[in-house]
């Protein structure tokens, strides 16, 4: 039973770090309408520029604002430059440009600190394990992720439903020359907006760090998942993101834990290993087809 817990609030912390990054591409991709597969890359930023940050400065707290900033300052660039260019523009443009920012970035990654992974040290208060229930110890750093993304979480609704940006964001989506006509600044709020998911991405990322290595190619591994979070959860739901991110990070946590091990009871160690892993990798992808099949739209509505 404690092993179940213990890979239970694994698959919670995993669909956190999922949420962080789905809800930037949520509203991006289903408040803008703009396909932008340089998500991951923005991702990989703000991992490298806290890291980075970190290790010169010594302390992990001064890289969290470093990762934050490159993040954010990236997705303004980007959109301002290239995707503002993109809105009347079809999806295959969209994703032919976006793309092409993956290799950019990649390569100017490469250019500045190598191929090598780099690793960064967890702040002293964050070390350790602490005792959750009898028998169940659990990292504070993972809790503490857990925490990061449900105040996170939080913020965003009170954002998108409870402000007046928010407000203007969700009628931004809906007709966005009718809020331009009552002289709302449309593209400034653009890119706000994408600076807002741009600023998330670069925050997992950064606290991804500690856990996984950080190298270049990392945000392309994870951002083919964030997606099917997005489209199980309803293109530009906010609530959706959330909900859909904690299913796929426990259903993918619980497949990759448990199932080789009951194909075992069937078949000999090898072949159930195998078999396993192949239905573990197509876990999620299988909960996407089920979804949709029963919900076309995905599980919430837009803007919601």
């Amino acid at each position: 039973m404690t092993l179940f817990l213990e890979q239970m609030l694994n698959g919670v912390q995993f669909g956190v770090m999922l949420f962080l990054l789905a809800a930037g591409l949520t509203l991006i991709f289903g408040i803008m309408g703009v396909i932008n597969l340089a998500h991951g890359s923005i991702y990989m930023i703000g991992a490298y520029a806290g890291t980075w940050a970190a290790a010169e400065t010594g302390s992990f707290w001064l890289g969290i604002p470093a990762a934050l900033a490159a993040a954010a300052v990236t997705g303004a660039a980007i959109e301002f430059l290239v995707v503002r260019r993109l809105y009347q523009r079809d999806h295959l443009d969209q994703v032919l440009a976006t793309f092409g920012l993956i290799l950019i970035f990649n390569q100017t990654i490469t250019i500045l600190f190598g191929r090598q992974p780099l690793f960064v040290s967890m702040p002293e208060m964050l070390d350790g394990s602490v005792e959750l229930l009898p028998g169940l110890v659990y990292p504070v750093y993972r809790l503490a992720i857990i925490a990061v993304g449900l105040l996170v979480a939080l913020g965003l609704y009170l954002l998108i439903n409870k402000t007046r940006i928010g407000m203007l964001v969700r009628a931004g989506s809906t007709n966005r020359e009718m809020v331009r006509a009552l002289g709302v600044d449309i593209r400034l709020l653009y890119t706000l907006v994408f600076g807002l998911g741009a600023l998330l991405a670069g925050l997992a990322g950064f606290m991804a760090g500690p856990i996984l290595a950080v190298q270049v190619g990392m945000g392309e591994q994870i951002l083919i998942t964030t997606f099917v979070v997005v489209v199980i959860g309803g293109v530009g739901s906010i609530r959706g993101a959330f909900f859909a991110s904690l299913i796929l990070g426990v259903v993918d946590t619980g497949l990759r834990a448990y199932l080789p091990g009951l194909l075992r009871r069937v078949m000999v160690g090898p072949e159930a290993d195998a078999l396993g892993a192949g239905i573990s990798s197509m876990g999620i992808y299988l909960l996407m087809a089920i979804v949709l099949l029963i919900r076309p739209k995905g599980l919430f509505i837009r803007n919601s």
